[in-house]
Formats: structure tokens, sequence, C-alpha cells
């Protein structure tokens, strides 16, 4: 899960991606064989460690930011980088805040992103870089070459992940059917979308610095997404204990909490999502609620899944129903009764087949 901190980096990262103005003019500097000092934000905290410079309130142009950068002070721009507020600013932050930087540039930078809530940004001239500042993290922009390679890699990955994912969801399926499912099945389960969800967030990263150079990896990224994250939570609401003192939402949230050694420990997860009270029912024998198979049937809606599962309790008990159990529940009438009863035939059939 993102840290406060993390997200006002991504902010930071999303206004200087490809293809937004800001990085325009960046890039004008880094050609021209010059250095820049800029803060994004001209709130008075800001103003508060600016001395000397002049005011413009000038419309931003990466034009003007190349041009002014021939200046050794600071830009100060608008929070949302419309307009350059003012130039040849001599910045002034708390000399006893801590640096790891060693260049007069750098080191002003660091500073003055530890005591603000702004970014600061910084154009080496000597090695041809852009840095961000944002709070106590620093993050050297990448090329956006360099960028899809790394995202094409990640892609790669996911898409081995995924195709595990989809085994085992569909192993679950078929145990489901069959009635002999353990925890330990949906554990595996639950890890595989876990990190399938972790190394999408990773590529989501990336596709922020990325901007609109990023566009085939986000499609990409879309189409091997679909279904991963509501299949997750609706494997939770099946097998969540009844005992539970969590909810939905917090077990997705512990969920996300654990580090990738948790993650792959079969216990502790199980133990951590309140699926289980003694590890040793791990290997016990489970009946999933039914929510996430009458969930994929295309003429059952949530409403319905919900009145379902809560007349019948489990999956097998719905298996079982006859056409007339079905309509006696609460909105499920005779013609969505019969599509039921064939619909969850068929998904039984086409699951058990799979296997084989």
């Amino acid at each position: 899960m993102d840290s406060p901190a993390d997200l006002a980096l991504y902010r930071a990262l999303a206004l200087v991606a490809p293809g937004t103005p800001l990085r325009e003019g960046l890039q004008r500097v880094l050609q021209s064989g010059r250095g820049a000092l800029i803060i994004i934000g001209d709130s008075p905290e800001v103003l508060n460690i600016c001395s000397g410079g002049f005011l413009l309130d000038a419309a931003f142009s990466p034009q003007r930011l190349s041009e002014l950068a021939k200046m050794d002070g600071a830009i100060i721009l608008a929070d949302d980088v419309s307009r350059i507020a003012r130039a040849n600013v001599h910045l002034v932050p708390n000399p006893n805040i801590p640096t790891t930087e060693t260049g007069t540039r750098h080191r002003t930078a660091e500073r003055a992103a530890r005591s603000l809530d702004s970014p600061v940004l910084t154009v080496s001239e000597s090695r041809k870089e852009i840095q961000v500042y944002v709070r106590d993290q620093s993050h050297q922009l990448l090329t956006p070459s360099r960028l899809l390679e790394r995202s094409n890699q990640a892609i790669q990955t996911l898409e081995r992940y995924r195709a595990r994912l989809d085994v085992v969801a569909r192993k679950l399926s078929a145990l489901e059917f069959e009635d002999l499912v353990t925890l330990r099945h949906v554990v595996e389960v639950l890890q595989r979308a876990e990190m399938v969800v972790r190394i999408s967030t990773e590529i989501e990263h990336n596709l922020i610095e990325l901007g609109s150079d990023g566009r085939l990896v986000r499609l990409q990224l879309e189409e091997l997404m679909v279904g991963v994250e509501d299949d997750r939570r609706l494997l939770i609401i099946d097998y969540l204990s009844p005992r539970s003192e969590l909810d939905v939402n917090g077990a997705m949230e512990a969920l996300a909490g654990l580090d990738d050694d948790a993650l792959f420990d079969d216990a502790r997860l199980a133990k951590t999502l309140h699926l289980v009270h003694d590890t040793a029912e791990l290997d016990h024998p489970r009946q999933a609620r039914g929510v996430r198979v009458l969930s994929k049937l295309p003429r059952m809606n949530e409403a319905n899944v919900t009145r379902v599962v809560e007349h019948f309790g489990t999956l097998g008990k719905i298996l079982g129903a006859t056409t007339a159990e079905l309509e006696a529940v609460d909105g499920i009438g005779p013609g969505l009764a019969k599509a039921l009863k064939e619909d969850t035939v068929r998904l039984a059939g086409d699951s058990i087949i799979d296997q084989y």
C-alpha cells in the first residue's frame, strides 16, 4: 500500500512525465547544457525561504523556462505548472536540515524539499540528469526508452504470473463444484492473485513516469488485469471465517500489508486473513459460499447473487437446489431460476472437464 510520501512523489512524477510542457522545458534546459533549480508551488511557506529574484507571474511555456534557466537563481512555478511565479530566486532553506547530496544546487534542493510540501527539481549540467525531490525522497528521472524497457520486462513477468493464476483459479473452481476444497487451495489462489496485483502496481508506477509514452503498455496492463482484483475480493468473501473480527475490506488491507515472505507462508497468510484459527484447518475441507461462482454467470447481478447466497449459505446447497427452490428466493423468478440452474450445471461441467 502506497504511503502518503509515495503518493506525493507519484503526483510530482506525473507533472514531469513525457508529453507534459514541464518535461519539454526540462529537456530544453538539458539540451542547452545548463542546470536549473525549480520549485513547483508558490505557497507562503515556499516564499519564506526565498530571497531576492523578481516577480514574473507569466504563463508557463517550455521556451520561457529554458530562457530563465540561464540565470543562476531558482525558478518558482505555480502548483499546477500553469504559470511561472518568480525567477532568479536565492533559496535559503534551514542549513541544519540533513542532506546526503554534495553539489550546492542539489544540497539546496534536498533541504528545500525536506522543509516543504512542494516538489523540487534539479537539472544537472554536469551529470545530464533530472532529479525530483519530494519530502525525504529523491528520484532520478530515467529516459523514456529505459522506462519502456523496464515496463516491457515487467509485462512479460505479469503474463507468466497471470497464466499461473488462471490455472490455479480454474483448479479451485473445479474442486468447488466437486466439494473437494481445502483452505490450502484457496490460499494458493490468493497468493497468486496478490502477486499479480503487486506486479501490476509496479507497472502502474512506471506508467506514471512514462506519461503519454506508456499508452501501449497501459493497454496491455488493462487486458492482463481484467477480473483479477474482483476475483480476489470475491474469494475472500467466499472463505472469510464467520468468526473473523475482520470484514472484507480489513482482510484486503491485511493481505496487501504482508511482505513477500509472509505472503507465501500458507499458515501465516491464512491466520492474518482470519481464514483459520488453527493451522491444522488448512487441510480441512471447506465449502465456498458461492459468491465468486455466481458472479461469473451472465444473468446474475450483485443483488441477486447476495440473495441466493444468503438463502442457501453454501455453493453445494445452491448447486443441489431444484428450480422450484431457487424460485423461492426473493427476486428470483421462474425464468431466472431456470437460467441459474442451467448456467451452474454448464459452468460445473466446463470447470471439471478443463482439469482433465
